[in-house]
């Protein structure tokens, strides 16, 4: 199988390698961790100035005509440097709802914000009780008129801070863990009802507890048909996991090359780390774990127009992988530098931690491990 880039595919590479090379050095992305906004609104911008949000939409809905390989390239690039901006959440998730099941008046009114980048969305979806089970919900949705009512409670949705949007998921019928009875809903976070508590992730980002207390809606703000969004928030959160295990590649690979770097110039004993034979296997099974993670990365991009079944095994392969490799690669990178493997002046700790994120969001290993089985 041929898995060479187009020529366009590594002008757009090229293009956000530059972009991060000059504006996301690792002194710079520390200021911005450690601001009160925690991300630059006016890198987001150029980011949609460059056409970077619009990379993974249609030319009819006004994107590049790019798909998955397109987001791949871009998460991969954003991993390496450990961007904050909320691409994940705004242009893969958000845009995913909205390009797989929205429908052509909520497609026309709010793709063009998200391109521009203008608008900022995310995904209020996990509950405290729920453990990764998509369909476990207590936030109910109730028919009201013409329009709903919602109650209930979000915890850890990340970027939300930053989001004037939300994409909320509701029962509207049936049992709390029923498959059927489950609806998407578009919601202004400024809405008269929701309320946030923000706080700042282990990895330098941002989330919030959202509360949601009689918050009137419009039909028009669902997305796709009442009680039946489950397999619609399956395939968006495989997409997901597909950017994910991107981004994770790109950490990977930086730990990588700092921890041979590093071997190559620390001394012991007088001479170079690197030339001790048991580090050496190390250095050489932390390269071994990324280029699998490498090709795991690349089958579920390319699965994710599968059958249901199919794409689940795949994003659920993927995730199990990169879960492994990240620990392994993150744990060895931190023991080989030594103590200043988890200083925060160092790179090191900051990508083990963002690794070690990325292991939780939607599913961890032993989650994806049933995940699998169930979709075999």
């Amino acid at each position: 199988m041929d898995f060479s880039f187009t020529e366009e595919q590594t002008l757009l590479r090229n293009t956000v390698h530059s972009l991060l090379q000059d504006k996301y050095d690792f002194d710079t992305r520390r200021k911005v961790v450690k601001s009160a906004e925690g991300w630059r609104p006016e890198f987001w911008a150029q980011m949609a100035e460059l056409g970077l949000l619009a990379a993974p939409f249609s030319e009819e809905m006004g994107g590049l005509g790019g798909g998955a390989i397109e987001t791949m390239i871009l998460m991969e690039e954003f991993g390496a440097r450990m961007v904050v901006e909320p691409f994940l959440e705004t242009v893969v998730v958000a845009g995913g709802f909205l390009r797989e099941g929205g429908s052509a008046a909520q497609q026309e009114e709010f793709i063009p914000g998200i391109i521009g980048g203008e608008s900022v969305w995310t995904f209020a979806y996990a509950e405290p009780q729920g453990r990764y089970n998509l369909a476990d919900l207590k936030t109910t949705a109730k028919k009201d008129g013409a329009g709903y009512v919602l109650n209930g409670y979000k915890c850890v949705v990340i970027a939300a801070p930053w989001a004037d949007k939300l994409i909320v998921s509701a029962r509207t019928s049936g049992g709390q863990r029923d498959r059927d009875g489950i609806s998407l809903f578009i919601v202004d976070k400024s809405a008269t009802g929701v309320s946030t508590r923000d706080y700042a992730t282990v990895d330098g980002r941002r989330a919030s507890e959202i509360t949601f207390e009689n918050v009137k809606v419009d039909a028009a703000a669902m997305i796709g048909a009442e009680g039946g969004a489950l397999p619609l928030i399956e395939k968006v959160t495989d997409q997901a996991i597909a950017a994910l295990c991107a981004e994770a590649i790109g950490g990977m690979k930086k730990l990588n090359d700092a921890t041979v770097e590093y071997c190559k110039t620390r001394k012991q004993f007088g001479v170079p780390i690197g030339k001790f034979q048991v580090l050496q296997h190390r250095m050489v099974d932390m390269f071994m774990a990324y280029e699998q993670s490498v090709s795991m990365t690349y089958m579920v991009s390319l699965k994710l127009d599968e059958d249901a079944a199919e794409r689940a095994r795949a994003a659920a392969g993927a995730k199990v992988q990169i879960g492994k490799a990240g620990r392994f690669i993150g744990q060895q990178a931190v023991q080989l530098h030594g103590g200043m493997g988890m200083t925060d002046e160092l790179d090191v700790g900051h990508y083990f931690k963002r690794l070690t994120m990325i292991d939780t969001q939607f599913g961890n290993i032993d989650y994806q491990l049933r995940r699998y089985a169930d979709a075999a």
